[in-house]
């Protein structure tokens, strides 16, 4: 009697697991095709970036050495670098030293590049833009090595390196979009060329 019972629950667990086979072997296919899909839509897209920014790449400037630097000259070469940066015609900016940290074994000089989008009605903004910009000089490294440059956007914690990462005119205009809205959050537009426009007329 137990053995009969056996031999039919084994043949019974043996027509599940081949039932289970089956379905996997119809299944199997399909998963194949969309895994391979997904693969050749994550390679062409890596080829189709890897063209992109060896056409067009991302804009560096030489920055100076330990030994050649100065406040001035720090200023100058954030100046030049962002002046690579590409955006349209209507920004304006201008930069300037903030100050001086010293830091156990390095001095770190902090510059500000403030931007805005001045108009015939207000040729001085009101609202800007600001992007930091840390130059670290170490004090114990060899004159001929370049300093060490970050740079982060207002309201912004990530912390970019040049060189490393496009920039995009979009950071600048949510930075500024988001200031009028909480100034005046019932009275503005921001139209598809870029420039802030008051609906009301001039603030």
């Amino acid at each position: 009697m137990n053995v009969t019972k056996r031999v039919k629950f084994e043949k019974e667990a043996n027509e599940d697991k081949g039932s289970t086979s089956q379905a996997m072997a119809k299944e199997d296919p399909q998963d194949i095709t969309e895994i391979a899909l997904t693969l050749a839509k994550d390679a062409i897209t890596a080829a189709v970036k890897s063209v992109e920014e060896a056409e067009n790449p991302v804009r560096n400037i030489d920055w100076i050495t330990h030994g050649e630097f100065t406040e001035e000259k720090g200023c100058k070469q954030v100046e030049e670098f962002v002046s690579n940066w590409e955006y349209q015609s209507h920004w304006e900016h201008y930069t300037e030293f903030l100050r001086k940290e010293d830091v156990l074994h390095s001095f770190y000089y902090i510059y500000c590049v403030r931007w805005s989008i001045p108009t015939a009605r207000r040729p001085i903004a009101r609202i800007t833009a600001s992007v930091y910009f840390t130059i670290k000089v170490n004090k114990n490294k060899p004159p001929d090595t370049p300093i060490d440059v970050s740079y982060v956007f207002e309201g912004h914690s990530l912390v970019h390196r040049p060189g490393k990462i496009r920039f995009q005119e979009k950071w600048l205009r949510d930075i500024i979009e988001a200031k009028y809205v909480l100034i005046y959050p019932n009275i503005f537009q921001f139209n598809s060329s870029g420039v802030f426009q008051n609906i009301l007329g001039d603030f």
